[in-house]
């Protein structure tokens, strides 16, 4: 896990957090040679507490090798030392009340132009650990970029840090399972709103197969009965 193409910012991110990650947590982390080393790659993950970000960026940003980018708040990144740090780590701003539009152009740019993208596809922290309704607009990024899903599955971080709180909960165990790549295509036939969500069924199938019976939420069924009897917490 060197990241040797990374820039000395993101490795050193990385670097800050995994030691902060031993000193509190124990971490298990699975599938990381599934994480393609060129070409346009959409990142999508559950998001289940306040440190999942920090996971991706400790663990899944060295091994991916290359910049990763993020969508976040544009007023963020002026923020002294915080947005430049921000911004050294991949962070892309997007004008409150611009609309989606803007922000999905910018996701859409990365991934054209061969980049790796992650987001949430929730849109926000659950508050239980469940996996919630996923956002159109994921789905929509997904199958207009034609670039290939990396799905990971964050497992127990909502012990460690569940949302609402404002300091973590040291000792909880977590995991990051990260997933085979794929591509997603709209169904054919039918109603637009219809064949979209049976899409968003599908992008997120792929990360709620990885993921324990509890924290599958609104995606279990979407789970077959083979990877639903399968034990996912290690």
């Amino acid at each position: 896990m060197v990241g040797k193409g990374l820039p000395f910012f993101p490795r050193f991110t990385a670097a800050v957090l995994r030691i902060a990650a031993a000193c509190t947590t124990r971490v298990a982390i699975e599938g990381l040679e599934n994480i393609p080393d060129s070409g346009p790659v959409l990142i999508i993950c559950n998001h289940c507490s306040n440190a999942d970000g920090m996971l991706l960026l400790a663990y899944v940003v060295p091994a991916l090798g290359r910049p990763m980018g993020w969508l976040g708040k544009a007023e963020a990144l002026r923020w002294p030392l915080f947005g430049w740090g921000m911004r050294q780590n991949g962070v892309f701003g997007v004008r409150r009340g611009a609309g989606d539009l803007e922000a999905f152009k910018l996701a859409k740019s990365v991934l054209d132009n061969g980049g790796a993208l992650a987001i949430f596809p929730e849109g926000t922290r659950s508050p239980n650990g469940a996996l919630q309704e996923a956002k159109e607009g994921a789905t929509v990024l997904a199958v207009r970029s034609g670039a290939r899903i990396l799905p990971i599955a964050i497992t127990g971080s909502q012990r460690f840090w569940a949302k609402g709180k404002r300091l973590p909960h040291p000792g909880r165990r977590m995991s990051v399972r990260v997933g085979e790549t794929f591509t997603l295509s709209m169904p054919k036939g039918g109603d637009r709103r219809e064949r979209l969500r049976l899409a968003t069924v599908d992008l997120m199938r792929h990360v709620a197969e990885m993921l324990p019976p509890e924290q599958r939420g609104v995606y279990a069924e979407a789970v077959g009965p083979t990877k639903a009897g399968m034990e996912n917490v290690r």
